[in-house]
């Protein structure tokens, strides 16, 4: 290669790695529908600690590229790519990104793993790029890559109304999760779209779920249209109180403890993936922003 050649690379900086967390919806109340299209929800998600890995080098030449992602996903298509892209165009930020997308959260299994990789890379770019835009500015610029992406973006275990959009951060009891994925792929539009879906739960406080408890409003459509997660459900409430996580597929049960959330994953039939996760009150992505800054 000629020098004249070799001046023409753009200048990449070392790689970095960056979790994306997944998430349970502990309960799921839709309470109305909106001109829009969109729904009005009630939730509460629990960070957990299984994740992504997203793994990123900044470049000075402008490109964003990525290099490894979700299997069937085109680049196009890829919620990371279209984050990094959003995070450029709005701030006019001159630097790229090489960026590969490892998964270990299941797709379409309502445990927010497109969101949580959007979120984790406009958190980081933010970072590496030193666009210096608030959680605030983020999170409006999240939204309109998904409903959920926001509170990965703010980073707690939050109550959630709108759609999804208003977060009150919320410390959870400890608790470790039994997570089973059946192995279907949930369309969340189509489920939402249903015209059985409930549509008019009423509004309910902090207090009183943790009192009395929710349901999943997706839970009857799901059930009905995809019969692997009506097994997953019916096997995993024969032996722990259950519940669907959004619009699944995978469906999950609380434990006291790591050793009892091992026992019953040890039942688990092999036809099934099966998770065992952690509770978390805060995103490790924090971590890994606060290990960046000096004191």
């Amino acid at each position: 290669m000629s020098p004249a050649a070799g001046a023409l690379r753009p200048r990449r900086e070392a790689q970095s790695r960056w979790p994306a967390p997944a998430k349970l919806n502990l309960f799921l109340h839709v309470v109305a529908r909106r001109a829009d299209g969109y729904h009005e929800l009630q939730t509460l998600f629990q960070l957990i600690d299984l994740a992504d890995d997203i793994l990123l080098a900044v470049r000075d030449d402008g490109v964003i590229e990525r290099h490894a992602g979700a299997a069937g996903v085109s680049p196009e298509q890829d919620l990371t790519v279209r984050a990094a892209r959003a995070l450029q165009g709005f701030t006019g930020s001159p630097l790229g990104v090489d960026l590969e997308v490892h998964k270990r959260i299941p797709m379409g299994a309502g445990l927010g793993g497109g969101s949580s990789d959007a979120a984790t890379v406009l958190l980081a770019l933010n970072e590496l790029w030193s666009c210096g835009l608030s959680l605030d500015a983020l999170s409006t610029l999240g939204a309109s890559l998904g409903a959920d992406v926001p509170v990965f973006i703010q980073g707690s275990s939050a109550w959630a109304e709108g759609i999804g959009e208003r977060l009150t951060p919320v410390t959870l009891p400890p608790a470790w999760y039994v997570i089973v994925y059946p192995g279907v792929h949930v369309s969340t539009a189509a489920v939402f779209q249903s015209p059985e879906l409930t549509r008019n739960s009423s509004l309910i406080t902090i207090r009183a779920f943790f009192e009395s408890g929710a349901r999943n409003d997706c839970e009857p459509v799901v059930r009905a249209r995809y019969p692997e997660v009506a097994e997953a459900l019916d096997w995993l409430r024969q032996r722990a109180p259950a519940q669907l996580t959004g619009t699944g597929a995978c469906v999950f049960a609380a434990c006291a403890s790591a050793s009892a959330a091992e026992r019953l994953a040890a039942q688990v039939p092999a036809r099934w993936q099966c998770f065992v996760a952690r509770g978390l009150d805060t995103s490790p992505v924090q971590a890994c922003l606060k290990a960046r800054r000096p004191d």
